[in-house]
């Protein structure tokens, strides 16, 4: 297995221990959590970066890659539900989604086809990442770790703004991806 697979493949595994971390009884748990996260977000550009760079696209990297980036968005997502930090709608939205996305992927594979990701798809994820981010940093913020990071959070009209605008542009940004891989690949749908 190459180096960028390798990475997509730990991508997963850090995606249990990010989860793992949330919910330990540690005074920092949401601390760690985030600092995984942000590992696990990192290895999303390192091997597709080290792919491209070394021509190491494989198949496998085309399937694995954005399905590990699934799991671990999806995951991220329904712990900021459960904790009230985001609506549960943008979740099932976001959910929604990922769903359809790996629906025709696996048209395509039927078909003989592997689907990489597209640009407008790794624009989403950067954004739901930041998103992450910015929401668990908020949480994180009331823990020792991260502290020093309590003033950016303070409840004022710029951070309900803020956040307000980093929700909702993810969730419409997520939306339009999603029915632009739908038309990109609307071929695969000549039968219906």
């Amino acid at each position: 297995m190459n180096l960028p697979n390798q990475l997509t493949v730990s991508r997963l595994l850090l995606t249990g221990v990010f989860v793992a971390c949330f919910y330990l009884p540690w005074e920092n748990s949401y601390s760690i959590a985030v600092i995984v996260f942000g590992a696990a977000s990192f290895t999303d550009y390192l091997d597709g970066a080290i792919a491209r760079a070394r021509n190491l696209v494989t198949n496998f990297g085309k399937l694995f890659d954005p399905l590990a980036d699934k799991i671990l968005i999806a995951a991220a997502f329904i712990l900021l539900s459960v904790e009230k930090d985001i609506p549960s709608w943008i979740t099932i939205l976001i959910l929604a989604r990922e769903f359809f996305v790996t629906g025709i992927r696996q048209i395509a594979a039927s078909q003989g086809a592997v689907l990489a990701a597209e640009k407008l798809g790794k624009h989403k994820m950067l954004w739901q990442i930041i998103t992450v981010l910015y929401f668990m940093l908020a949480a994180a913020s009331e823990e020792p770790l991260f502290a020093f990071a309590r003033p950016a959070f303070e409840p004022s009209p710029a951070h309900e703004w803020i956040g307000g605008f980093i929700i909702y542009f993810t969730t419409a940004l997520t939306v339009v991806s999603g029915l632009s891989y739908f038309w990109k690949n609307r071929r695969l749908f000549a039968d219906a």
